[in-house]
C-alpha cells in the first residue's frame, strides 16, 4: 500500500512538472514549435495517466490494442481534414 501511494505521489509530481512545462512553453515565442512541444507534453501526460491511474497495463490485450489504435485513427482523421484544408 505504501509503495502504491509513493508511486501515485511521484506520478502526480511528474504531472505537475509537465503542467508547469506547458505553461512555460506558452510564454515562449517559438512559432509553430509551440504546438509541437505542447502536443508532446500532452502525450506524455496522457501516457502517465493511462499507465498509472487507469491501470492500462493490467487490462486485457484486446483493450490495450483498441487503446493503442485510437491515437492512430485520430491522426488519420486529422491528416485527412488537414489535407482537405490545405488543398482549398
Amino acid at each position: 500500500m505504501l509503495r502504491e501511494n509513493a508511486t501515485s505521489v511521484l506520478v502526480w509530481a511528474a504531472l505537475m512538472v509537465l503542467l508547469a512545462a506547458t505553461v512555460g512553453v506558452s510564454f515562449l515565442h517559438l512559432g509553430s514549435w509551440n504546438t509541437v512541444l505542447n502536443l508532446g507534453i500532452a502525450v506524455a501526460k496522457t501516457a502517465l495517466i493511462l499507465w498509472f491511474y487507469m491501470h492500462f497495463w493490467r487490462t486485457r490485450p484486446l483493450v490495450r490494442l483498441a487503446g493503442a489504435t485510437a491515437p492512430l485513427w485520430l491522426a488519420i482523421l486529422f491528416g485527412l481534414a488537414l489535407s482537405d484544408y490545405v488543398t482549398r
